[in-house]
């Protein structure tokens, strides 16, 4: 860990980073004047700037750091494994120690017959690999047509061409190309947005509805795969109806059409268990694909992890000398399933997941009185990932416009206090590290709640809003 005295010239990398560093999701409108705040060390579930300025990290990194930051043990494991062999290629049957005990463990902490296991770099990669893989599949079976994707309208599966493809937040499209014919989208599952007068059941079968439907309009023939968040996570945190989950995989299973759960968010203890799944959703999917917490964000790692039902036929050579050719320089990198490793054994003797269950409810509980400030909405999640959702008049659920920045200004007021919160459009979203204890929590909600007034007073003395 790089320790608070360490001095940085803050305006000279500030200048580097905005002179040449290109950030993703970047805002060019204001990027080239403010360029970025440096973030240049930190400790637990602390992060600093290079002045200094030390903030709870609301946001995990990306949904990702969480056994928290500066971990000792963690930093020795990679050391120890850079030393040993820092890399080799596991193609033409070529393996190391990290990566075939990594994917071994996964395969015993997965669900049903999840028990082979394709390494990645990145979520974008694991659900790249799982479509290609699944569309191979098919073809095995000599089901050729079959190679449409439904996806949801909010889901966030990645940023390569074929998973922003499948992603349905539509602000991110905005001027890039994307394969409509191959992927499809049904609306999102968001209960707070659900007819005024449906109950909850109602709404959760008529989201079921909208899978069936769209597989019978493309034709069962043609459809390969499903591919859902357990909750969403970049679109919104959005908690489907009770039953959601099961029932889709119902219709997926009616058609032969694949379910893909991606758990590259709520995987590795975000919602307290390591998949998520079956555990909370009651669904044992045929591929499930996780990255961000799987390394803690230590180091860039994923997994596409694969049902037998899956691996019994892309296993079958298809032809004499033929291969399974599929794969990427860093899968199965040493270093990295090293702390993937370490990771695991980490969060198990530590028991974090039974952590996340223990304070999960806890911090869910105080976030719901954010819900007395008339801006406040809706506040949504579960245990360690969270969403307050803001608006301009509750009874209606209308939002401000988009040029007020809503969930910017929060965000900005909880980081001049001391927290990092993550602004979407109208929301702000938290995924704080894992560890976090009943003291953080409580300066979190407390900031949070000194952060929505300030807002609120801001907006109305510069007449953006009426209280």
């Amino acid at each position: 860990m790089t320790t608070a005295s360490t001095k940085y010239d803050t305006q000279s990398i500030w200048r580097k980073d905005r002179d040449h560093n290109i950030h993703p999701w970047t805002d060019f409108a204001s990027f080239k004047d403010q360029g970025s705040m440096v973030m240049s060390h930190s400790d637990g579930v602390y992060v600093f700037d290079s002045d200094g300025n030390r903030y709870i990290d609301g946001i995990g990194g990306l949904w990702c750091v969480n056994i928290g930051y500066g971990n000792e043990e963690m930093a020795q494991a990679i050391a120890d494994q850079v030393r040993q062999i820092p890399y080799y290629s596991t193609f033409n049957h070529l393996t190391t120690p990290p990566a075939a005990t990594l994917a071994a463990k996964l395969a015993e902490l997965t669900p049903g017959s999840l028990n082979h296991v394709f390494l990645g770099t990145g979520g974008s990669m694991a659900n790249d690999s799982a479509v290609r893989i699944i569309h191979f599949y098919f073809n095995r079976l000599g089901q050729t047509s079959k190679k449409k994707i439904i996806a949801r309208t909010d889901g966030y599966h990645g940023s390569t061409y074929l998973a922003m493809s499948m992603t349905g937040v539509t602000f991110d499209h905005q001027g890039f190309d994307l394969a409509p014919d191959l992927v499809h989208h049904i609306p999102s599952p968001n209960t707070y947005r659900r007819p005024d007068g449906m109950s909850e059941e109602e709404f959760c079968t008529e989201k079921v509805a909208d899978l069936e439907n769209k597989i019978v309009e493309l034709g069962a023939e043609n459809v390969a795969c499903f591919i859902a968040e357990p909750i969403m996570g970049a679109g919104g945190v959005i908690v489907p109806p009770a039953g959601y989950h099961r029932r889709t995989r119902e219709v997926c299973d009616k058609y032969d059409v694949l379910y893909i759960s991606d758990e590259v968010v709520t995987g590795f203890g975000r919602l307290g268990h390591f998949f998520a799944s079956e555990a909370v959703f009651d669904l044992v999917p045929d591929v499930i694909t996780c990255a961000k917490g799987i390394s803690s964000g230590y180091l860039p790692l994923s997994a596409t992890i694969l049902s037998e039902k899956i691996y019994d036929v892309i296993s079958v050579p298809q032809a004499e000398g033929a291969m399974f050719t599929h794969g990427f320089t860093y899968s199965g990198h040493p270093v990295v399933c090293a702390a993937g490793v370490k990771n695991i054994e980490i969060m198990e003797r530590e028991n974090i997941c039974g952590h996340v269950r223990e304070w999960g409810p806890y911090f869910e509980s105080q976030l719901q009185g954010l819900r007395d400030y008339p801006i406040v909405g809706d506040v949504r999640g579960s245990h360690f990932m969270m969403c307050i959702e803001n608006v301009a008049d509750k009874k209606t659920k209308a939002l401000l416009p988009d040029e007020v920045g809503i969930g910017g200004r929060i965000a900005r007021h909880c980081q001049e206090r001391g927290l990092i919160v993550r602004p979407i459009a109208h929301l702000n979203v938290m995924s704080p590290p894992l560890i976090l204890d009943r003291e953080q929590i409580d300066t979190m909600v407390g900031i949070l709640h000194e952060s929505i007034q300030a807002t609120m007073d801001e907006l109305v003395r510069e007449n953006l809003w009426s209280g």
